[in-house]
């Protein structure tokens, strides 16, 4: 599979939102993993895909109003396929794997810190900050330290109160007795890593 860049990452959402413009239809989607933190400057690497954990609805009040993923609008859809085709990607270049995380609840944080941009008909929300400590810290409490989740976490430089939220979320996502101490472990390796750095 290709490894995207941020701008690249950009034009593929241009081209998604082209189509979608051509089919005289729009739609709105929220981003998180390395996408965003590649989109957003956060991070310099590359990704393999962009994950989309939500879908938006704006409210009469003009808010945005999540929903889960699947399935992703059928005009949606068929862009992404275009795209997918047009540059050569694999089918699941822009996914919804993560949007099960809705089973469990998704982080408090999501709809105050995302950031909104567009791309022609597609609007695309960008996970803020304490969104993407929340998840990337849920996501490498049971890897290495040498995972990418750790090293994302620790390019986001969480600030201690950051922390101590994510904390509160990612222990309600996994009642196990050990767990826990597993995230305590986890937290106290982050902070000692930040001191070093």
């Amino acid at each position: 599979m290709d490894n995207f860049t941020s701008n690249w990452l950009e034009e593929l959402l241009s081209a998604v939102g082209s189509h979608l413009e051509a089919q005289e239809s729009e739609a709105a989607i929220v981003v998180v993993g390395g996408a965003t933190l590649s989109v957003l400057g956060i991070v310099d690497r590359t990704t393999k895909d962009v994950d989309v954990i939500a879908q938006a609805i704006r409210d009469d009040d003009d808010n945005w109003r999540l929903t889960p993923p699947v399935p992703l609008p059928e005009a949606l859809q068929k862009a992404v396929a275009l795209v997918g085709r047009d540059y050569g990607l694999a089918a699941d270049w822009l996914n919804t794997e993560v949007g099960a995380q809705w089973g469990q609840g998704l982080p408090d944080s999501i709809l105050q810190d995302t950031e909104w941009r567009r791309y022609a008909a597609l609007w695309v929300g960008f996970a803020g900050r304490q969104t993407l400590i929340t998840l990337k810290l849920f996501a490498a409490v049971d890897q290495s330290v040498e995972s990418v989740h750790y090293q994302d976490l620790l390019a986001l430089q969480p600030t201690p109160s950051e922390l101590v939220t994510a904390e509160e979320w990612v222990l309600g996502q996994d009642t196990s007795e050990h767990f826990p101490k597993l995230i305590q472990d986890l937290i106290t390796h982050v902070r000692r890593d930040l001191q070093r750095d």
